[in-house]
């Protein structure tokens, strides 16, 4: 005796999950120009390295021999992988198969994906293409549903692992098509997002929408790239399904695979003494010119190894990931080219999300300051900044990672204690002004009167500006030891690389999850 007839029966299912939704709607899928899920785990993973969990799950139909007439497999895909040899947890929608909305099989291994990756401490990818329920129920009709329509109250609640991931293990998610209901939220339920031009990401669709609010629209109206990358849902845009990826790869190689480790150091080829003249003279002389931050990052830190994240939301404070030295670093910087640099209200919470992703990983922050305040006017106001803004400080300053400050131009108001942590390592340019109001507000509101009196108001208006920019000069903070260094700019990479090497030598990892008090 031997159990062949039960192996072969295996194999049987398992050759049937690869067809995945057949022949015809992988053909319909290749003509909408995505690939399916099994053909991206190739891309993303190392060759072979993809152990799937799961893989003859789903629902079997018999003839009246009670003989295998067909499989139909759990449209999630789940499983270990590796990406450049490290272990990882990924899993995704198979939208050849009811466009990825569960199957029976299919939610239970989606909603399993959070409890693995918890129990391996290892980094998650979810590859999102699908919907969420339906009004039927998985598998079901409107007369007869097949399975329970609710969970028993006694169940554990899904989104609990959703949210305890996010605090354990670094996890990565990509948008590859319409994503809708659940999957879009386990889609921002990450640390780093990314979309396709060709997707979409939607609480609901089109005809849902018309339903309950009379209002015509698209899928790209109501969550393409343009609308999700200023909104915040997603941080980054990719050119297509390698990009998107490979941007995931990325992201991840910064990152330990988890709370409780250093992230990691890479091999670098470029000199610790670097000196790039061109820093000396980066900063315009006349204040009101702007300049290129990113110019900056890319001359200080390590060759072709700034990764930047959410681009487009609250564009005024660039964020993302870097290396100095090798070390993975974090990248804080206001970018003058929008309001000027100063703090709006989805750049508070940019700051604030950017913060405690940080802190849960061990990074150490580098914070490129010129900072002109907390942006003014009616929309502002209307917008809540100075609770999100404060909210975002609040936040820093509960921050214990290694932070270094580098103020290369201003740093006025409230919210430039939004680039300083508690204990922060602070540098300063030659080109740093710093006081509680910019030069020219300041003057407006204190002189006033004098100005208004004068015999040449704009005249007395440049004279006070004058003088008060003197006041406002680095050297008295250097001189009274308000700044560790006042330093020669092309001195900048070698003085950080110093700090960064001391920095982490004195790290210790977590013992518990990083966690705040409430914040405003």
């Amino acid at each position: 005796m031997s159990w062949e007839k039960e192996i072969n029966e295996i194999k049987k299912r398992e050759r049937l999950s690869l067809e995945q939704g057949g022949k015809e709607s992988v053909l319909k899928h290749h003509s909408k120009g995505r690939k399916t899920l099994r053909e991206r785990l190739n891309l993303i993973l190392d060759k072979n390295s993809f152990d799937e969990i799961g893989k003859i799950s789903g629902s079997s139909i018999h003839n009246n021999q009670d003989e295998l007439k067909n499989f139909i497999p759990a449209n999630f895909l789940l499983g270990f992988g590796k990406i450049n040899k490290r272990d990882v947890i990924i899993g995704g929608e198979d939208f050849t198969l009811k466009g990825g909305s569960p199957n029976p099989a299919g939610l239970r291994k989606s909603i399993y994906t959070e409890e693995l990756a918890l129990k391996y401490k290892l980094p998650l990818i979810r590859l999102h293409e699908g919907g969420g329920g339906s009004v039927t129920g998985s598998g079901g009709s409107a007369k007869k549903p097949t399975i329970p329509n609710s969970d028993p109250v006694f169940s554990k609640n899904r989104f609990q692992a959703l949210a305890q991931c996010l605090g354990i293990v670094p996890v990565a998610t990509a948008a590859l098509g319409p994503v809708a209901g659940l999957p879009a939220a386990r889609l921002v339920a990450s640390h780093f997002s990314v979309m396709t031009k060709n997707s979409q990401v939607i609480i609901a669709g089109p005809a849902v929408v018309k339903r309950a609010l009379g209002i015509e629209v698209t899928k790209e109206e109501l969550g393409g790239p343009e609308i999700h990358l200023k909104s915040g849902v997603v941080d980054n845009l990719a050119e297509n399904e390698e990009d998107a990826l490979n941007q995931i790869k990325t992201f991840l190689s910064y990152l330990p695979d988890n709370y409780m480790n250093l992230p990691p150091k890479l091999d670098t080829h470029d000199k610790t003494n670097r000196i790039e003249k061109e820093l000396a003279s980066i900063i315009p002389i006349n204040r009101r010119k702007a300049y290129d931050m990113r110019k900056i990052l890319k001359l200080v830190l390590d060759k072709e190894s700034f990764f930047e994240m959410s681009k487009k939301y609250g564009p005024s404070l660039i964020t993302g990931l870097a290396r100095l030295n090798g070390h993975s670093v974090a990248i804080l910087a206001n970018d003058c080219m929008f309001y000027a640099g100063a703090m709006t209200s989805d750049a508070s919470l940019k700051l604030r999300r950017f913060i405690d992703f940080v802190n849960t990983f061990n990074i150490p922050v580098l914070s490129f300051v010129d900072e002109p305040g907390f942006m003014i006017g009616p929309d502002s106001e209307q917008a809540g900044t100075i609770r999100h803004g404060t909210a975002a400080i609040s936040s820093l300053m509960q921050s214990i990672v290694p932070w270094a400050s580098i103020i290369v131009r201003k740093v006025y108001g409230v919210a430039g204690a939004a680039h300083f942590s508690p204990d922060s390592y602070t540098l300063s340019w030659p080109s740093a002004e710093s006081g509680a109001l910019p030069v020219e507000g300041g003057v407006a509101i204190a002189f006033k009167k004098e100005i208004e009196e004068a015999d040449n108001p704009e005249e007395k208006r440049k004279e006070l500006e004058d003088l008060l920019s003197k006041r406002s000069s680095p050297f008295p903070r250097a001189e009274n030891f308000s700044v560790h260094e006042l330093i020669d700019p092309i001195e900048t990479r070698p003085k950080l690389i110093s700090w960064v090497e001391l920095a982490i030598k004195s790290q210790t990892p977590h013992l518990e999850p990083y966690k705040t008090t409430m914040l405003p």
